[in-house]
């Protein structure tokens, strides 16, 4: 895998971020390389670890989780121990969409789905209340997406 992306790179991988259900033959149409040469940048492509899934994005309300929330986690301090429970108990938890270590005020972000606000209040003294080290939470509702689900822009270049 070359250190940079080329441009064939860059088509096949907006590409597969706009419709990662493209045949290998009409993949190939669009970065301007035969079928056979597709497959294989392809398959070193996922081999590099660049491309990590293949996923179907879903509306969450349609998917009946109508409550949507930032919630900003501060532990009280960061032993070890405490870290890697909530890092652990987190990625468990089917809620939490995202989760992010950050500087700043609080020490993680997450985004999380619930059904509605009574689901979210049981996660929230369900799990999130119980686990150890945490100092404080905070929750931002989310009232409407503004942007989500964008492709990384493979075609930018670096100055």
């Amino acid at each position: 895998m070359p250190e940079k992306l080329n441009e064939q790179d860059r088509k096949l991988l907006d590409a597969l971020q706009a419709n990662c259900r493209l045949s290998n033959q009409e993949l190939a149409e669009r970065a301007g390389m035969s079928a056979s040469a597709c497959w294989r940048r392809v398959k070193a492509l996922e081999e590099a670890g660049l491309i990590t899934q293949y996923a179907a994005l879903l509306d969450v309300e349609k998917a009946g989780l109508g409550f949507q929330a930032i919630v900003h986690v501060s532990l009280t301090r960061h032993d070890h121990r405490h870290v890697d429970t909530f890092i652990a108990e987190t990625r468990r938890r089917p809620e939490v969409l995202d989760c992010y270590s950050t500087t700043g005020e609080a020490d993680y972000h997450l985004r999380v789905v619930c059904r509605d606000l009574a689901a979210y209040n049981r996660l929230l003294e369900d799990f999130l209340f119980r686990l150890p080290g945490i100092a404080n939470v905070r929750t931002n509702l989310v009232l409407k997406d503004i942007k989500k689900n964008s492709p990384v822009p493979v075609q930018l270049k670096a100055n």
